[in-house]
């Protein structure tokens, strides 16, 4: 028989197990996470995993609260407010320099971290790579010179062609830098640059509807935006239905049947920004924090969607390449 005594101790030890639970998911670390795109459009694995490289596992010692901006930049204001109303204790910024200006414009001192292509100083984001001062860090995923390599390889695989389109979203600061860009690496191999800009998925189509018109683009170079990233099976679709040989940003381009893909690894990016949160929740500052820059390009060449379009890959592409879809 149990004694009175024992059975109040043991009443009083079940209750405090739910108290105990809610003090230490009220205690468990909140960030926020911002992103331009779609649930459906984004991958965090390796987000989680830089993350979990801190001792952080969503669920367990951290929650993270989504924003989710479904392309509409107009939202992004509202979005990064309501993370900053959370008080949340890190904002992540992806899928492009609106969601980190965004989030930067409503608070001077929760910590924000980027990951993103482009040059955070120029931009305004932080005062240097190396001391960022601030509130603002993160991950820059593209560096000089990128537009160019990937010209030289679409020219290597089509050392015929002078006239090159590119296609950009004028939507983005960068659009300008991006052009004068490609048109310097056009002129280099003697070559010219049309410039065709989409910012909606109706406008892709209207995009490719006017190079198969004029039928003057020999290749096509598809800038480095997370829009262009979302649309990547409808750009894949269309290179191959009006028959334009294509090289693209990232190897998501690829694997959903782009022809070509050149660019930083998004994975190391993504994981290097879980981290730079991680030591941020244990007490490292931003401003301390050097901006990343990426250290490792990947070729992956699509070899279905080559012999779709009648291209055969030169033996020199081939090799360099770090990944070759069958």
């Amino acid at each position: 028989m149990i004694k009175r005594r024992e059975f109040i101790a043991g009443l009083g030890s079940a209750a405090a197990w739910p108290l105990a639970a809610r003090a230490q998911q009220a205690a468990m670390p909140v960030i926020g996470l911002l992103q331009m795109g779609a649930p459906s459009s984004w991958d965090f694995t390796r987000f989680r995993q830089g993350l979990k490289d801190m001792g952080y596992l969503e669920g367990q010692n951290l929650a993270i609260e989504f924003r989710w901006a479904d392309n509409d930049l107009d939202r992004l204001p509202g979005l990064a407010a309501d993370l900053v109303h959370r008080q949340v204790r890190a904002i992540v910024a992806f899928g492009g320099l609106p969601a980190v200006r965004a989030a930067k414009a409503v608070t001077n001192t929760i910590p924000i971290v980027f990951g993103y292509g482009g040059d955070p100083v120029q931009q305004g984001l932080v005062a240097s790579i190396n001391r960022p001062g601030g509130n603002v860090t993160g991950m820059t995923s593209l560096s000089g010179g990128l537009i160019g390599k990937q010209l030289g390889i679409l020219h290597e695989l089509l050392p015929k062609a002078s006239h090159f389109g590119l296609l950009s979203d004028l939507r983005f600061p960068a659009h300008e830098l991006i052009v004068k860009d490609a048109q310097a690496a056009a002129s280099a191999i003697g070559g010219t640059i049309e410039v065709l800009t989409a910012s909606t998925s109706g406008e892709i189509d209207t995009a490719f509807a006017r190079l198969a018109n004029e039928k003057r683009v020999q290749g096509l170079l598809v800038a480095s935006y997370t829009f262009f990233l979302f649309a990547r099976v409808q750009l894949a679709i269309l290179a191959a239905r009006f028959a334009v040989p294509a090289i693209y940003p990232g190897r998501d381009h690829a694997e959903a049947g782009g022809l070509l893909s050149y660019g930083p690894d998004y994975a190391d990016r993504d994981r290097e920004v879980g981290r730079y949160v991680g030591r941020i929740l244990k007490g490292e500052k931003p401003a301390d924090l050097p901006v990343l820059q990426p250290t490792k390009f990947e070729l992956v060449i699509n070899l279905k969607t080559a012999k779709a379009l009648g291209l055969t890959i030169p033996e020199t592409l081939l090799a360099t390449a770090d990944e070759v879809i069958q």
